[in-house]
């Protein structure tokens, strides 16, 4: 990493959380340059299909907190 950039990572730790958020998308954003078509669309079909599943009722949603303990008790 060069000098300029670990200045400029430095700076970046020093801000607060929610400046440090903000500049997440950006940051990926500017190295996502190409967008695949097919992937988009493949994305859109999953989130329509996931979306009709909870309106349906078909699968049950579960809280962070419970979502959390699940996923830390498999470790």
């Amino acid at each position: 990493m060069s000098r300029d950039a670990v200045e400029v990572l430095k700076d970046a730790l020093a801000l607060p959380p929610e400046a440090r958020a903000a500049l997440i998308g950006p940051l990926v954003d500017s190295l996502d340059t190409e967008v695949d078509a097919d992937a988009e669309e493949a994305w859109h079909k999953e989130i329509q299909r996931r979306l009709a599943e909870i309106d349906s009722g078909a699968v049950k949603l579960v809280p962070w907190d419970e979502a959390r303990r699940r996923l830390l008790a498999r470790t």
